[in-house]
């Protein structure tokens, strides 16, 4: 017998009223999703994909207009669901009068631990994010980036098997970043099951065993990022020198530069690379060198969405210590 998935979603519908005699927004469409126990499962989407609506209905915040949600074979809508979730959302709101360390024991009370539990996940939440020297500090003087990571510490207080975290490293810097990234692969080691979504398309590379894309409510590819990504050459870039004129204007349509001898040409598909190298050397022409483009994430993602490239490894994000 198949082990029961950590998160399930069966043709999940959210639809929101915009006003009176107006037609309702779609926030997801059909949603059927599966997510293993104990995987990293990275969310990508553009803004306004559905990606924080899904986690809404998966922690039990938002209600379906249709479709059910599952967690470990429980309805979403059941509070007894959530006993094993830990969610941390893109900005966090807490109480501003309290510390870091305050707000951790605050939520270990919520989830049932003892004053001992409480005091020793405290300091050891606060030390693995980084904010052991601002544990006595209020949240009002903490930054985006501090309540982040006091975000992530909250919501693995009380271990759960299920960590739900909706853009963790926004608001971060690269240093920041790669904390949590080590944090994610810290938990499945432990044996919890991540499901994330995010914008920083290098992060989904590094540490995501499988990936969802989403778009207008809608998952449109799903699946090991090895199976997202194809292996073939999808555009190969060739530098030439000396290629005779007639030759430069028989390539025309590849020609992508010239800079007096040397020529650059950018040429789809590889069988074609290798009849324009042919050519070029056929007609006395130098080759110089060649650089293979292969499909990434990123390049999966425009071709699909057909929406601009989210974050990717070329910091796009804002920083925030």
């Amino acid at each position: 017998m198949c082990a029961t998935p950590a998160i399930q979603a069966v043709n999940l519908r959210v639809e929101y009223p915009l006003g009176l005699f107006k037609p309702r927004r779609v926030g997801l469409e059909g949603l059927d999703l599966i997510v293993e126990e104990g995987e990293v499962f990275g969310y990508l989407g553009p803004n306004g994909a559905g990606k924080t609506t899904t986690i809404k209905c998966l922690v039990g915040v938002a209600q379906p207009t249709s479709g059910s949600a599952f967690i470990f074979g429980k309805d979403a809508q059941n509070p007894d669901s959530r006993a094993v979730i830990g969610y941390s959302p893109e900005n966090p709101y807490f109480y501003e009068y309290l510390t870091g360390r305050e707000l951790l024991d605050f939520f270990g009370k919520l989830s049932g631990l003892t004053r001992e539990e409480r005091r020793i996940r405290s300091d050891e939440g606060l030390k693995r994010v980084g904010l052991s020297d601002s544990a006595d500090i209020r949240l009002s003087k903490y930054s985006k980036g501090m309540r982040q990571r006091l975000g992530l510490a909250q919501a693995i207080i009380h271990r759960p098997k299920l960590v739900i975290l909706d853009e963790p490293m926004s608001g971060l810097d690269p240093i920041g970043r790669r904390d949590v990234r080590e944090f994610i692969r810290e938990l499945r080691t432990k044996g919890s099951t991540i499901f994330f979504s995010t914008h920083i398309l290098s992060d989904v590379e590094a540490i995501c065993d499988h990936v969802g894309i989403i778009h207008k409510g809608r998952l449109i590819k799903k699946g090991e990022l090895s199976s997202l990504v194809s292996a073939e050459t999808i555009r190969t870039t060739v530098l030439a020198k000396d290629v005779p004129d007639d030759v430069l204007a028989w390539l025309g349509g590849e020609l992508a530069h010239r800079d007096g001898t040397q020529a650059v040409f950018h040429i789809e598909g590889e069988a074609e690379a290798s009849k324009v190298m042919e050519a070029v050397t056929q007609a006395g022409g130098k080759m110089l060198g060649f650089e293979l483009e292969r499909e990434d994430l990123e390049s999966v993602f425009v071709r699909l969405t057909g929406a601009d490239s989210p974050d990717s490894t070329k910091g796009g994000e804002k920083e925030a210590s």
